[in-house]
């Protein structure tokens, strides 16, 4: 290990409980159209970087599925200055980490270096993103792995459960567009450079930068990092609204295993819902609370059904899943699904009591520091309220926001955006 990883290191480790008070985000727009989101930082001198663009999976629509995850790999296989080895070699000497961002949503990288060494950092990542090389040998290996990677999820009940579910309850959307080793067989190195032009364009790039650099020089590393990517206006299609299947449906995949996985879910949250606090605080005492949560004592701790009981909401621009999960013995999982259902059901009508709520919301305020207590996870927020155009004010407002939820908003948020009948319900694991 050098001495500036171990530097590095050392730093991380001195410094990775300091909380943030409060988070003061700075938002410019660059004259490409690209937006700037900032946050000084000074009390460690290191810097996180992040660079998203819309081009997650959804984005697959109308090509072949699979290309825009694959598009992103391949932007890390060189680029005009630098080789896939050399940027990885350069990375590495100077201690700096390079991450992968990709969902239904969004796509990029982040990255994280010592300020001292942000220009050598930098100009990896801006290399990367604004003169790929693309090389043949590569999409072959990608391909490979990818090709792998679905086969290996096809086989555990937990992975094929999760990709059918969202091929069933967003069929017909951009979310429920699932790659196949024939999809992937599909994609040419055509489709790869035809989709980086498309979606990676400066106007649609949204730029993070938080830590240790003052805003001028923040401003130059923003400039730097999408000055040379594809030029064109932030237009071409949007996701459309998420509409649930009118009616639930039940599947189930048989798969040698000694346990089922059962998910439920339907089309719920979008990020700017106006019941966001409402779903999330109540979703908590449903099942997002772990060991204090009604299904998990419902179904775990009083009948024995499952392993593991869960709900939760994944708030997209369009309308992320609502989805409700367990893990069972193969015998039960028809009880235990039913149980669940019961939950559910219960909590939509009554939803929670006056003491679940309280302590909901004490829980929420309390743990609250914890997504703020280091830069990277300042990154990860201010990077989330920058692409979805969400209020800069977005994390002051976050207590209050939540102690401001009551019973009755708990109750009509649920009974309004959670309808048991549409649920799609997909069973995993060995017919009993």
């Amino acid at each position: 290990m050098n001495a500036l990883r171990a530097a590095f290191l050392v730093l991380l480790l001195a410094c990775g409980g300091v909380a943030q008070a409060q988070v003061r985000i700075q938002h410019w727009t660059l004259a490409t159209g690209a937006r700037v989101y900032y946050v000084e930082s000074r009390a460690i001198p290191v810097l996180d970087v992040a660079v998203e663009f819309p081009a997650g999976s959804a984005w697959d629509a109308g090509r072949s599925a699979g290309v825009a995850r694959m598009t992103l790999q391949m932007l890390r296989a060189g680029s005009a200055r630098f080789s896939e080895d050399e940027s990885n070699q350069r990375l590495a000497d100077i201690g700096a980490e390079l991450r992968d961002n990709f969902d239904r949503d969004r796509a990029g990288f982040s990255v994280r270096t010592l300020s001292s060494e942000r220009a050598r950092a930098v100009a990896v990542l801006a290399d990367m993103l604004q003169a790929p090389r693309f090389p043949a040998e590569a999409l072959e290996r990608e391909r490979a792995r990818a090709v792998a990677d679905v086969k290996e999820a096809e086989t555990q009940p937990e992975g094929a459960a999760e990709r059918r579910l969202y091929a069933l309850m967003y069929a017909g959307h951009p979310y429920g567009i699932v790659p196949t080793a024939d999809s992937l067989a599909a994609i040419k190195l055509e489709d790869v450079e035809r989709f980086y032009r498309e979606r990676y364009r400066a106007s649609r790039a949204v730029v993070t930068i938080v830590g240790d650099v003052d805003r001028d020089a923040a401003g130059a590393l923003a400039e730097a990092l999408t000055a040379r990517l594809p030029a064109g206006p932030d237009d071409g299609p949007r996701l459309e609204p998420a509409k649930p299947p009118a009616h639930g449906q039940l599947e189930r995949i048989p798969r040698p295993s000694a346990q089922s996985h059962v998910l439920a879910g339907m089309p719920g949250l979008a990020r700017d819902d106006p019941d966001y606090f409402p779903l999330f605080v109540g979703n908590f005492v449903l099942g997002g609370g772990g060991f204090v949560s009604r299904l998990y004592n419902e179904v775990r701790e009083k009948r024995g059904y499952a392993y593991s009981a869960y709900s939760y909401f994944l708030p997209l621009a369009a309308r992320g899943p609502f989805l409700m999960g367990l893990q069972t013995r193969n015998d039960q999982a028809d009880e235990a699904l039913k149980q669940a259902r019961a939950v559910l059901d219960d909590f939509i009508k009554n939803g929670p009591t006056p003491k679940e709520l309280a302590a909901a919301q004490r829980s929420l305020v309390g743990s609250f520091p914890l997504r703020l207590d280091s830069n990277r996870k300042i990154l990860d927020q201010v990077a989330m309220i920058g692409y979805y155009r969400l209020p800069l004010d977005w994390l002051d407002k976050f207590i209050p926001s939540i102690k401001a939820v009551t019973l009755e908003s708990v109750r009509s948020a649920f009974s309004r955006r959670v309808r048991p009948e549409e649920l799609t319900t997909v069973v995993a694991g060995a017919a009993q």
